[in-house]
């Protein structure tokens, strides 16, 4: 049997070409590096854009890398029995976030192994998907933000998200209704509350806004309140979507079981890699609810050619001045392509997700130090050119 014999990882911060907001201006990367029994290596990583980026590296180094060293290097075969592991830390948040970056390294191995991509080891359904343009854009001056749309309407996007939850309604208005009239009624629009709302504030803000022919609406309450989202879409005609904040295939669930979303956007990292996605995607399929995975394109996009087909298209988030490749970070060229509102795969290795050395050196988890292997004395990294 192959066997994980080291895990290594790596925290560093990202720069952002545009900041999210004042004191965003960096995402939070934990590059992983994985190497099995049979000398194969993989890269991975975890991702947490502000908060718990350590606590999420302290968790593979102390806790995950030490329970990993010696199990089953085959994807998917150790995620479930290192999951309840962590179970004591949390079913879900930091713990399945931390274990995205063991999940994605091993399923890189696996692909490195074979000489081929995650995508054609999973097995390709698409040679393309739809992309959508996306911003983190609630703080932009209307100008700004009508001029972010026509840079997505000139890329070709025929379907773009924006952000709502201004304290006044009538902002909300005045900005959505400014966008519809620049997408004209072709293309599709979809708005983004990011949890601002109650079920009050929510239920009177989506009867003002469904006149602008929305095709959903993301996130309007909490994450974690189903019964709130249960009455919402009983109040509503605009789909829901939700799930970038929902962690467990269980959570997930709870919410389509309920008739809370009509749309899930599962967040890779978030839910733990690879191996839990994929479990989402077939709950998903099952209930009928379309599934869009959730920000990071140049990993979303190669899973989502992977997805099975159902009545709705599979959508993938581009996120303006967001795409590790386009901000330098990685080693190689990104491994999808984002073209005139399509995303395709490039030729790559693996996941081809490497992270290029910006700031810290990589550090040896307990695992690694415990095996007193001298084979294991290498490289976390192969280094890259400055992507500067």
């Amino acid at each position: 049997m192959t066997t994980i014999r080291s895990l290594t990882t790596r925290l560093q911060r990202v720069p952002l070409t545009r900041p999210w907001a004042a004191d965003v201006t960096s995402v939070g990367v934990i590059a992983t590096h994985v190497v099995r029994s049979d000398g194969v290596e993989g890269w991975g990583f975890s991702w947490s854009p502000q908060i718990g980026a350590p606590a999420v590296r302290a968790l593979l180094e102390h806790d995950i890398g030490p329970a990993a060293v010696g199990r089953s290097a085959v994807p998917g075969e150790t995620w479930q029995g290192l999951w309840e592991h962590l179970h004591e830390a949390g079913g879900g948040g930091i713990t399945t976030i931390a274990l995205a970056g063991l999940d994605l390294a091993l399923w890189d191995a696996e692909a490195r192994s074979t000489g081929d991509t995650v995508s054609g080891v999973i097995g390709r359904r698409r040679e393309r998907v739809r992309a959508y343009g996306s911003g983190v854009n609630l703080h932009y001056p209307l100008e700004e933000l009508l001029a972010q749309v026509q840079r997505w309407i000139d890329s070709g996007f025929t379907a773009v998200k924006i952000k709502v939850g201004k304290p006044d309604l009538a902002e909300d208005l005045d900005r959505v209704a400014a966008v519809r009239e620049l997408l004209g009624p072709d293309r599709s629009l979809m708005i983004d509350a990011n949890q601002r709302w109650d079920l009050a504030r929510a239920t009177t803000s989506i009867d003002a806004l469904s006149p602008f022919d929305l095709a959903w609406i993301e996130e309007p309450l909490r994450a974690d309140d189903l019964d709130g989202h249960t009455e919402l879409a009983r109040r509503i005609d605009v789909p829901i979507a939700l799930g970038e904040n929902l962690h467990t295939v269980h959570r997930f669930g709870d919410f389509l079981r309920a008739g809370a979303a009509q749309i899930v956007q599962p967040n890779i990292v978030r839910v733990g890699g690879i191996t839990p996605f994929l479990r989402i995607a077939e709950l998903a399929a099952s209930h009928g609810a379309a599934l869009h995975p959730h920000l990071l394109p140049e990993l979303s996009g190669q899973l989502a050619l992977t997805l099975p087909e159902t009545a709705a298209e599979v959508l993938v988030e581009d996120v303006e001045d967001a795409g590790f490749g386009a901000l330098g970070a990685l080693v190689d060229a990104s491994p999808v392509t984002i073209a005139d509102g399509w995303l395709t795969e490039n030729a790559h290795d693996g996941l081809g997700i490497r992270f290029s050395p910006l700031l810290d050196t990589p550090t040896l988890t307990d695992a690694t130090a415990r095996t007193d292997d001298p084979q294991l004395d290498i490289p976390a990294f192969t280094a890259g050119k400055d992507p500067s």
